[in-house]
């Protein structure tokens, strides 16, 4: 059973203020163990914010950058240049002003003109990359922080309800097609692998997801509302803001 904690901010600013802060210290506190801290990185308005956020915190300066290993849990299977894709905006906000290893960082396949079919050879790609990196028996590696992003029916990384993704019990990646939301095909990591990951932050903003904050916090099946697949982790954080907290009983 996952360790659950929720955290509840203000509004949008304030909770990516909050977990881009939660997040230096946890890379500071890993390093100082003398780990390199393994970091699933997000998409979606919040998730590129607090990435913006940790830029602009001093702290952000006693990590060393070089010794952070950064995945990202979905990708838009779009053109590499594509303003949508999460590697590229993820690089605007935050990566390219810092002074990471190139080698350990990890984005997700493109879309270099093969179309819908070329997301499976991108997810086979990112599988074979985690298992290389993983060790030993395992499928993936052991991620230190999986920061997650929902929608307000409550898809996560680019797991809807009851589509093929959420029915994959193996911890690996896999194409997604026919999205709900566009663009209609992605790249995504299973909630399955969330059950190596040490701790899953959930960071959600806004009224839309209140009802599936809820729903999940209350024990929701992951097929109905896959963000509640967030629990598989070893601690689960719940970093919200007053909105996405409000249907919360006695928030």
């Amino acid at each position: 059973m996952s360790d659950t904690e929720i955290d509840v901010h203000p509004d949008a600013d304030a909770l990516a203020a909050a977990v881009a802060a939660r997040l230096v210290t946890r890379l500071i506190d890993l390093q100082a163990a003398g780990r390199v801290p393994r970091v699933v990185l997000t998409g979606g308005g919040v998730g590129i914010d607090l990435l913006r956020k940790v830029r602009e915190l001093p702290t952000h300066q006693a990590v060393d950058w070089s010794r952070v290993e950064l995945f990202w849990g979905d990708e838009r299977f779009v053109a590499p240049d594509d303003d949508e894709r999460n590697d590229r905006q993820a690089r605007e906000a935050l990566l390219d002003h810092v002074a990471l290893d190139p080698s350990r960082v990890h984005p997700m396949g493109a879309d270099d003109g093969s179309g819908p079919s070329g997301a499976e050879k991108a997810a086979q790609d990112y599988a074979d990359l985690l298992s290389g990196l993983a060790g030993a028996g395992a499928a993936v590696p052991g991620f230190d922080v999986v920061l997650l992003g929902m929608g307000g029916e409550g898809h996560t990384l680019s797991v809807f309800p009851d589509s093929p993704a959420v029915h994959e019990t193996r911890p690996t990646v896999v194409a997604v097609h026919d999205c709900p939301k566009p663009p209609p095909d992605r790249v995504s990591l299973t909630l399955a692998v969330l059950d190596r990951a040490h701790e899953a932050w959930v960071v959600a903003a806004g009224g839309a997801k209140a009802e599936a904050v809820a729903g999940a916090l209350g024990g929701a099946a992951e097929t109905d509302v896959p963000v509640a697949g967030a629990r598989r982790a070893g601690t689960t954080r719940w970093l919200l803001d007053t909105d996405a907290a409000a249907a919360i009983p006695g928030s």
